[in-house]
């Protein structure tokens, strides 16, 4: 019998207690949310839910951790391997083997044997001759049979032990091999353990059971019990489950198998009272535990036959594979990781998925407890601030990466006390009134005195000063098309990357600026960086650029004292403009009144000073023209980036804006040829 493991005494809970170690890598350091902030970032941006986003990245996985996806995957060929690797008849092949032997045997036996009767010997041979073909009715007819070979009767009483044994194996796991070369003593330990449990678990019928019934019957029989259940709940959950899955085992089987195996269960242990205090234990059990599965089943189609007991494992494994799929689908209400059995997982598919389930689990504890995603006031999941700085921040990075390592000027140098310092130092020069850098200017002396053998402890050579930086500030207007086609050519996530790239840069790297997110589609809107990462494509026609000025120009005014820059990214002509009583005009194909419209509102730009980059996206003839005649007219650029590049040529545009205007840049060399497009068409 298995040993049983001692159970916890009363009153130890507040003792210091050890479990077994349950997976990982110790070492291991905390998880990194960055490359899923990415991808949940890119589906927000293309218009998908927080929530959704991060159940999408949860169910793919990264670039080096397995997703749910994968582990589904593998709860379902391991479902499959069991299937068609496994038959149920493996208790009635071994009975028939036994069978065999033991007739083979006596036969044998019987032909041998010279002192046996001539009558007795014909008579026994006749009843060996004329066993039924079925091996229940085969055991059954030799019941009362006087066998002559005590080899012959030793495999037939094994048959009756075998029953037995896979009788009990089925509702209590083990049992099989706990009562092999079992003796009397130990079947009736069992008789009695059984009836016991049936008496306790009519108690809880009747809602008279207590602790105390619970705990005497553990003192008497817990041996039989190596799983340690702490209270009856625990035991009853276990027992079901095994009892039900035995009778979906039943029921996988064929009739004819289950017709077989019914007959044959009689003879357990060469009496019927096992099977009746077997019964009387599973009609319990489904009052108590009606919930579980007791009328399902399963198709096998393999070769391997098993017995009673694993066959019951089986079916058990079957349905913690299906409760695993069931979550690892994460596809109903509320899903969280914390549903997914992490312990039933490492059972199944080995201690490696554990652990990527488990760092799938601290990866989403961290998206959601750790300040990336929080509960918006309609209760759905939203963005935090700090998840789109680390947002903007990765964008950054990648913009970095693009620009290889290209650097851009955006700001002006000249000497004077009032600047910021730049963390450089160089050598005194007369008329400058920056501050000693102290430290380098004594290092100098020493350097110098030591060179020289002594000498002056300071000279003029050996100052150095603080350099500065005299910082000009900027308004910036960042116009964005958000018209349909904009969504239609997969160029909608890369515009909402540049802007938060953009946004993140400002913030982080010069707030004193002043940025401005307009959005313009039929009509134009400012928005903040929250708004427009979230903004879903809409179905309207239209690119009112004309509008988008408007907003743009207003920004620049209210920051008279800073440099104006103006960045626009369309991928089509203006086909909308405000009217004087600001309704919304459009046509298609451009109205020369909405490119007049326009036109006059860049020109206030230019009046402004708005240093302006065009980034056309995509290849139409006619915005190329129209791009470039608008760029000429206010000396401003043109840039055609691929839609991922897009982010990396708006970032440098803005870093050498300004040093470009004051340089006297013009925009890039056009193709020449192509004329003034505005007089071209005769509409200025």
């Amino acid at each position: 019998m298995a040993e049983r493991p001692a159970r916890r005494p009363p009153g130890d809970g507040d003792r210091t207690r050890f479990r077994r170690y349950d997976g990982g890598d110790p070492l291991a350091p905390p998880v990194d949310i960055a490359e899923a902030l990415d991808a949940i970032g890119d589906e927000v941006m293309a218009g998908r839910s927080p929530e959704r986003a991060m159940r999408e990245f949860l169910r793919r996985g990264g670039r080096d951790r397995k997703g749910l996806d994968d582990l589904a995957a593998r709860v379902a060929r391991r479902r499959q391997q069991l299937l068609r690797g496994t038959k149920l008849d493996g208790t009635l092949r071994e009975v028939r083997e036994l069978l065999d032997r033991a007739v083979l045997a006596e036969r044998k036996q019987l032909a041998r044997d010279v002192e046996l009767d001539d009558s007795d010997r014909a008579f026994a041979e006749m009843r060996l001759d004329a066993l039924p073909s079925s091996t229940s009715a085969a055991v059954t007819e030799l019941g009362d049979y006087r066998w002559q070979s005590s080899d012959a009767r030793a495999d037939y009483e094994r048959i009756k032990d075998l029953l037995g044994r896979e009788m009990l194996d089925s509702r209590f796991a083990g049992m099989k091999q706990a009562l092999e070369n079992a003796t009397d003593a130990d079947r009736a330990a069992v008789a009695e353990m059984l009836s016991d449990l049936n008496e306790l678990l009519a108690k809880r019928q009747r809602g008279e059971d207590t602790a105390e019934d619970f705990d005497a019957f553990m003192a008497k029989h817990g041996d039989a019990f190596p799983e340690n259940p702490q209270n009856l709940d625990e035991l009853l959950d276990s027992l079901a489950a095994r009892s039900a899955a035995a009778q979906r085992m039943l029921n996988s089987m064929t009739p004819e198998q289950r017709a077989e195996l019914m007959k044959l269960s009689a003879e357990a242990f060469g009496s019927n009272e096992l099977m009746q205090s077997l019964a009387q234990l599973d009609a319990n059990l489904q009052q108590l535990r009606p919930g579980e599965d007791w009328s399902g089943g399963e198709s096998f189609s393999g070769e391997q036959g098993v017995g009673l007991g694993d066959g019951t494992g089986i079916l058990q494994d079957l349905a913690e594979l299906d409760d695993l799929a069931e979550q690892l689908s994460q596809s109903y209400d509320g899903a969280r990781m914390d549903d997914v059995d992490i312990d039933a997982l490492a059972r199944q598919l080995g201690d490696d998925a554990g652990v990527d389930a488990r760092a799938l689990k601290e990866l989403e504890r961290a998206l959601r407890d750790g300040g990336t995603l929080r509960r918006d006031s309609s209760g759905r999941l939203a963005l935090t601030p700090k998840a789109m700085r680390q947002l903007g921040k990765s964008l950054l990075r990648d913009v970095a990466t693009r620009r290889s390592g290209r650097q851009g000027q955006r700001e002006t140098r000249a000497a004077g006390a009032l600047g910021d310092a730049s963390g450089a130092t160089r050598p005194w020069e007369f008329g400058d009134t920056e501050s000693w850098d102290i430290p380098r200017t004594v290092l100098n002396g020493v350097q110098r005195r030591v060179g020289e053998h002594g000498g002056r402890l300071l000279a003029v050579e050996d100052i150095e000063v603080a350099e500065t930086e005299d910082r000009t500030q900027a308004a910036i207007a960042l116009l964005v098309d958000t018209s349909f086609s904009m969504a239609m050519d997969g160029r909608w996530v890369p515009m909402k990357r540049t802007a938060l790239a953009l946004h993140t840069l400002i913030r982080s790297r010069f707030r004193g600026d002043s940025l401005q997110l307009i959005e313009f589609g039929r009509a134009a809107q400012v928005m903040d960086i929250e708004e427009l990462t979230s903004l879903e494509p809409r179905r309207e026609m239209g690119t009112n650029l004309h509008h988008g000025l408007l907003l743009a120009n207003r920004h620049f005014r209210k920051h008279p004292n800073a440099q104006p820059v103006l960045l626009i990214v369309t991928d089509g002509e203006p086909t909308a403009h405000l009217e004087s009583n600001a309704e919304l005009f459009f046509d298609y194909p451009p109205h020369p009144l909405t490119i007049a419209r326009t036109v006059r509102e860049l020109d206030a730009s230019m009046r402004l000073g708005a240093q302006t980059t065009f980034f056309r996206l995509g290849e139409d003839a006619g915005l190329a023209r129209f791009v470039d005649s608008m760029a000429r007219r206010v000396d401003g650029r043109v840039v055609n980036p691929e839609p991922d590049d897009l982010g990396a040529a708006v970032v440098h545009s803005f870093l050498g804006s300004r040093t470009a205007g004051r340089n006297g840049g013009r925009a890039e060399d056009l193709s020449t040829g192509q004329g003034d497009w505005f007089r071209g068409r005769g509409w200025f």
